[in-house]
């Protein structure tokens, strides 16, 4: 049994905790509204480069002391940054929650941002770029979200360009922190052996000194679509194909959550049955969603050899047509209980619980008890399941190749197999 209570400060900051009286540990952490797409083009990479400059010294901290108090209690302490989303969290036992807090607290209101440390995680996240592009299976999904979106802040790389994060000034990253880190748009939220008055007091205390400023507003997310090709010398073409999806808020959320696990969900989905077990055309394949406040996508993702290049768009077109035109009950049956075991197996960890009940209060405003969630997964039917297909096809596709991609069909055959 869990027990999810929330307190608004005056400031707006909300704190969220999920009791589970029976664990011996705490996560707990400060889920930030803020992400990509509230950057401005010319300083792209400004807020993953502040998540980093955050563990870098604080008034009270030095980056090696921030490190070392965690983890002298045998604590975990990390970050990420999303295009929507950044967040500090840590997993301690329960006796050490108060340091934890402290920790998270101290580095949100008081990072120094120094110089000298700020030119050597420059250094840091431009390997990271570099990385990143030398990783085309990773890469290939930057150029997939920027020709989705183009010139807009929703579709550039979290990571930034090399050209903008090798110059950031130490202002831009104040200026983003000042405008951007204050009460409405922070919520900390925590999991496990907690208790909410005694969380709220701490809190209370602890980010005191967070100003109550709103938001600025976002441009909204304008799908477009498109093609990207990038002729590479590789081993494999790694090909995203995706749609206009729908955002957390749209009704039929749910469906296109099924309709991916149904597709490329699994070993047991239609897309690895027919394109791996049957032709042997690809070693990896999957459909993934993202969700955005106004907006998301749909997309399937593989990476095949050179010369399968050529019969791998046909086939997985043909299924994305077919799976508008037909689902068995047995195949919903279980797409639908893979989504519920997973939504249920990550309710036994207090990280996935934290994070769930962070991410909630930012996306909807309040908790989604799970009872809620599994009723929504249930109440998919075949009709709506196909009905999203359909939807999908509708939109302009986004193809985004890397690789070998001489054999990739021209992007106008790729839109006539799929109307």
């Amino acid at each position: 049994m869990s027990q999810v209570r929330v307190t608004t400060l005056p400031n707006g900051l909300r704190v969220a905790t999920d009791t589970m009286p029976d664990v011996q540990t705490v996560s707990l952490g400060c889920w930030v509204g803020v992400g990509t797409r509230n950057e401005a083009a010319s300083v792209n990479g400004v807020a993953h480069l502040v998540e980093h400059m955050l563990f870098k010294g604080t008034k009270r901290r030095s980056a090696f002391r921030i490190s070392e108090e965690i983890e002298n209690v045998g604590g975990q302490l990390n970050a990420y940054t999303t295009r929507e989303h950044t967040a500090y969290y840590a997993k301690v036992l329960h006796e050490d929650t108060e340091l934890a807090l402290d920790i998270i607290a101290d580095m949100l209101q008081h990072s120094v941002l120094d110089e000298d440390e700020l030119a050597r995680e420059r250094t840091v996240v431009l390997q990271e770029i570099g990385q990143a592009a030398d990783t085309p299976d990773d890469i290939i999904f930057d150029h997939f979200q920027t020709t989705a979106y183009p010139d807009q802040a929703i579709g550039r790389p979290v990571l930034g360009s090399a050209e903008i994060v090798g110059s950031l000034p130490r202002g831009a990253l104040a200026d983003y922190l000042a405008q951007h880190y204050a009460g409405p748009s922070v919520v900390l939220a925590a999991a496990g052996r907690i208790e909410h008055d005694r969380l709220v007091a701490l809190a209370s205390k602890a980010f005191a000194g967070l100003p109550a400023t709103p938001l600025p507003e976002v441009e909204p997310a304008q799908y477009r679509g498109g093609d990207f090709r990038e002729e590479r010398d590789l081993e494999q073409m790694h090909l995203v194909l995706g749609f206009d999806g729908v955002g957390v808020h749209d009704p039929d959320f749910y469906a296109h959550s099924v309709l991916s696990t149904l597709l490329g969900g699994g070993m047991s989905s239609r897309l690895f049955q027919e394109v791996r077990e049957k032709r042997g055309l690809v070693y990896s394949i999957y459909t993934f969603t993202g969700g955005y406040r106004d907006g998301g996508l749909f997309g399937v993702y593989a990476g095949t050899g050179e010369e399968e290049v050529s019969e791998l768009l046909p086939v997985v077109c043909e299924e994305l047509v077919k799976v508008g035109q037909d689902i068995s009950e047995d195949e919903l049956a279980r797409a639908r209980a893979q989504m519920k075991a997973g939504t249920l197996m990550a309710m036994e960890s207090t990280m996935s619980r934290c994070e769930q009940l962070g991410q909630q209060l930012l996306v909807y405003g309040r908790p989604i008890p799970v009872e809620e969630i599994v009723t929504r997964i249930n109440a998919v039917d075949r009709d709506a399941v196909m009905r999203a297909a359909r939807r999908l096809r509708q939109s302009r596709p986004t193809v985004a190749a890397l690789g070998p991609t001489q054999r990739l069909e021209d992007y106008e055959r790729i839109r006539a197999r799929l109307a």
